[in-house]
């Protein structure tokens, strides 16, 4: 198979991890290839976060009230219980703020580029860079996800931030870190330089 029609595959990660570092090899040769993967990327990233869920039926919200109203137990306030129970209201409240925040972005800017960090709910990613300039002649910046107490395994590549958007391969664990490194051209297995983003999920 020509390496040009595995660009959608690529974009999807469904390659063999052998297949996307002969592939990522050949992006980092390919401008076609490169565009392309770009506007495949940014059509995943519209789809994961442009949904608009259809509203409810309004029977429904009517059927909820009446099965909540005969399910009303006997509930004896108590000052104490209240306290616990607003205690925790605010406690869930401010994680699934921080939950929320997390899964749909996390950004951190410099004077010159930025970068934002998409997290879906199945844990897949999509890192959105703008204003980075082209890596030099021979480099390739270089996407890793570090897992807690693991070892940094390469995400992806790309050639520069102008506007670009890069759907990291495989999943982002839950307190892993994700870095971007510059790298020679076509990538390597274990990041060599200091990384010029990185940021905890």
């Amino acid at each position: 198979m020509d390496a040009h029609d595995l660009t959608a595959a690529y974009a999807l990660d469904a390659l063999a991890p052998d297949e996307a570092e002969a592939y990522e090899r050949h992006l980092s040769q390919c401008e076609e290839c490169r565009e392309q993967l770009a506007e495949l990327n940014e059509a995943s990233a519209a789809l994961a976060f442009g949904a608009v869920a259809p509203a409810p039926p309004a029977r429904l919200r009517a059927s909820i009230l009446d099965a909540a109203a005969a399910e009303r137990s006997n509930v004896v306030p108590l000052l104490r219980r209240r306290w616990v129970a607003r205690g925790l209201g605010v406690a869930a409240a401010a994680a699934a703020c921080i939950a929320v925040g997390l899964a749909v972005s996390l950004n951190q800017s410099s004077n010159t580029h930025s970068f934002t960090l998409m997290i879906s709910p199945n844990r897949t990613a999509t890192l959105h860079v703008t204003g980075l300039s082209a890596a030099p002649s021979g480099k390739t910046y270089e996407a890793w996800v570090i897992p807690a107490g693991g070892s940094p395994r390469p995400a992806g590549l790309f050639p520069s931030g102008e506007d670009t958007t890069v759907r990291l391969r495989g999943t982002v664990p839950k307190h892993a870190v994700v870095a971007v490194t510059e790298e020679r051209a076509g990538g390597v297995s274990a990041p060599r330089h200091t990384p010029i983003f990185s940021t905890p999920t």
